[in-house]
């Protein structure tokens, strides 16, 4: 078997050191350069064809997600392990969005750091044991903020919703009139706007889709 080439990319020497000690006890795998920022990555990555890079998110200039992006966009194939201190869940939902296949924490147990890697580079994704329910968390809440922007409700007014709300709970135009302290033909007014920006022809449909989105 080839060997997994690895660029290790932290500005501390001695965390680079630790990793690449750590690495090189495997027979599968080799660290090919180590580097201290994200010119010399990119730098490196042109001189060496490596597998893995295993990137600290606080680079120094470019971020290790900003660098992530740069490397994917050029070298595709080349799979991108984070290695940080952080479990925030911004930090995580950034590094998967900009295209990274691993995310690990440094305090990772070395054995944990060599699955990650030979994980990583057979198309898999890996996440760090004590952060994946965090990931799955984020991914959850980021999937239901995608789904709302989706939603023609979104159009919306504050106070268009209001009505749509009253609208579909069974209330009449004047019921909604005396509710919200406006006159009945502002509430008309209203409603038609409603039905023009959720594109419905009448007030079922627009209750419908208020329930179904649930505004009601």
């Amino acid at each position: 078997m080839e060997k997994i080439k690895i660029i290790i990319a932290d500005d501390h020497p001695l965390i680079r050191q630790g990793i690449c000690k750590v690495l090189e006890l495997d027979k599968d795998l080799l660290v090919v350069a180590e580097v201290s920022n994200g010119i010399d990555l990119l730098e490196k990555m042109a001189e060496f064809a490596a597998d893995i890079i295993l990137l600290d998110i606080n680079m120094p200039g470019e971020n290790g997600i900003e660098l992530t992006k740069k490397i994917k966009e050029k070298y595709s194939k080349v799979k991108i392990i984070i290695l940080t201190i952080h479990d925030d869940e911004d930090y995580i939902f950034e590094a998967y969005k900009a295209g990274a296949s691993g995310y690990i924490l440094k305090d990772v147990d070395p054995d944990e750091l060599i699955r990650a890697v030979k994980t990583v580079y057979t198309g898999i994704p890996y996440i760090h044991p004590s952060i994946s329910e965090k990931v799955l968390n984020v991914v959850s809440r980021r999937r239901e903020e995608e789904n709302s922007l989706s939603s023609p409700c979104r159009l919306l007014s504050e106070r268009e919703l209001e009505v749509l709300s009253l609208l579909a709970s069974g209330l009449s135009n004047k019921e909604i009139a005396s509710q919200l302290f406006i006159s009945e033909k502002t509430v008309k007014n209203h409603v038609s706007n409603i039905l023009k920006k959720l594109g419905v022809k009448d007030r079922t449909q627009a209750a419908v889709l208020a329930i179904k989105e649930g505004i009601v």
